[in-house]
């Protein structure tokens, strides 16, 4: 069971890792909002399942309940992300923020 959490944990260690990195690297503000809005949802996700699976190690009726919460705050950052990052692009648009485009041939 702890191999199965460690490996949830370094997963979701990998896909925030990977969201930084590509909001470093992309080019323009919407490009950047592609990696923070995905990978860091779903590295969400895979950590709190690696820690809901580390509470249930003792089982018992809290253990279980404090799980769902764990899940129910996955499902509410799952519906609450896409929103934002929604919020975030139309913002943007009303603001005049422009498209990367490539420029000098590069």
């Amino acid at each position: 069971m702890n191999l199965i959490v460690v490996l949830f944990l370094i997963f979701g260690l990998l896909l925030f890792t990977g969201g930084a990195v590509g909001i470093i690297r992309m080019p323009d503000f919407y490009s950047r909002l592609h990696p923070a809005g995905k990978l860091d949802t779903i590295g969400i996700l895979a950590m709190v399942i690696g820690l809901a699976l580390f509470n249930l190690k003792h089982f018992g009726l809290a253990e279980v309940l404090l799980s769902c919460k764990m899940l129910l705050i996955v499902f509410f950052v799952f519906l609450a992300s896409p929103t934002a990052t929604h919020s975030i692009v139309d913002a943007g648009l009303r603001a005049g923020l422009r498209h990367w485009t490539k420029k000098d041939g590069r």
